[in-house]
């Protein structure tokens, strides 16, 4: 089970080195442990993406997560993102799916459209 990981949570990009144990080593900071314990037991990201727009000049609204999600959610969330089209106004911080695909996370809007 132990992994070499790349660290993204700053620029350095420290090559981590995650145990079975979880111990990590190759972090310059702490929080090189705190993400590859977390990549390793329980992996999240953050998805942005875009949602049909009808009546409107605009044919896609940019959306986001509010929150990061389990990476096996992934899929799922893109497809529900895919089923839901919404018409203006639309203002950016709008909840346009609340509890996406049971994640607990909203898809909100990142862009406002108003006409």
């Amino acid at each position: 089970m132990s992994q070499d990981l790349i660290c993204i949570v700053c620029p350095r990009g420290c090559h981590l080195h995650v145990d079975d144990a979880l111990n990590v080593t190759g972090n310059f900071c702490p929080r090189g442990v705190t993400y590859g314990k977390q990549e390793v037991t329980n992996p999240t990201r953050f998805i942005a993406s875009t949602m049909a727009v009808k009546n409107s000049n605009y044919r896609r609204v940019p959306v986001s997560v509010s929150r990061a999600i389990e990476k096996k959610m992934i899929f799922e969330v893109m497809a529900a993102i895919k089923q839901v089209s919404v018409t203006p106004p639309i203002h950016i911080g709008d909840v346009l799916i609340a509890n996406v695909a049971g994640t607990g996370a909203d898809i909100v809007a990142t862009k406002n459209i108003l006409d």
